[in-house]
């Protein structure tokens, strides 16, 4: 069984028909309370006549996916990030070092499309 973290993009693909690659029926998802506010923000900017049938979908997967919160724990990796990407001059936008950083605090490869997220020290990633 592999224990991951799902990004932000992955899920949008699940709601357009994508499948969720290289994931078994014994995997462990789980996503960021970022994502989960990407997620909630998306429903909001969305085009009133989609907000109905995307507003469904992201409070289904908020009930079923399980959300890591924003902790200390967190934070503290967080903190790490930021200064780290800065001193490298590569800095990063802050949401997705927030999803790194849970990853990274949770011990969980982060599941993804996103190669932006290449170059993150101690992320674990997982591109599909």
């Amino acid at each position: 069984m592999a224990r991951l973290i799902a990004d932000t993009n992955l899920i949008i693909d699940l709601e357009r028909g994508k499948a969720m690659p290289l994931v078994n029926d014994d995997d462990e998802i789980v996503i960021s309370s970022i994502t989960a506010s990407e997620l909630i923000s998306g429903v909001a900017l969305a085009a009133p006549d989609r907000q109905p049938k995307r507003a469904a979908f992201v409070e289904q997967v908020l009930a079923e996916l399980p959300i890591i919160d924003f902790d200390l724990n967190v934070a503290r990796v967080h903190g790490r990030l930021c200064a780290a990407m800065r001193k490298a001059g590569t800095p990063r936008g802050a949401y997705d070092l927030m999803i790194a950083a849970t990853a990274i605090a949770e011990d969980r490869p982060l599941l993804t499309r996103d190669t932006g997220f290449a170059g993150i020290p101690d992320l674990r990633l997982l591109l599909v």
